[in-house]
């Protein structure tokens, strides 16, 4: 199974859906946009939330790519929000790797 670093770094997704999701991490709450995402009660840690977000959000870039009409591009703009801002922390909670020079 691909870590989870390799699996963020190995979607892809439209350009302007993309930035539009970048933008809006800057206002991401986690306490209110996770608990909507997820559903209420305690919040998973952050490793678990990205794997359920990108659980759902594949769902919707599935009816993206099938024209579904159950398609609804703000939902999908929420998790895709959701994932970016969670990558965000995860990347600021794991350890520096400082390699040696040779």
């Amino acid at each position: 199974m691909q870590d989870l670093m390799s699996m963020l770094n190995t979607l892809h997704r439209p350009r302007l859906l993309i930035r539009a999701a970048r933008a809006g991490a800057q206002e991401y709450n986690r306490n209110r946009h996770l608990q909507r995402l997820l559903g209420y009660g305690a919040l998973p840690r952050t490793a678990p939330a990205l794997m359920r977000l990108m659980e759902i959000e594949r769902g919707h870039n599935e009816k993206r790519t099938n024209d579904d009409a159950g398609y609804s591009l703000p939902r999908h703009l929420d998790v895709l929000i959701a994932i970016v801002a969670e990558a965000q922390l995860l990347r600021a909670t794991q350890p520096k790797v400082v390699r040696e020079a040779t």
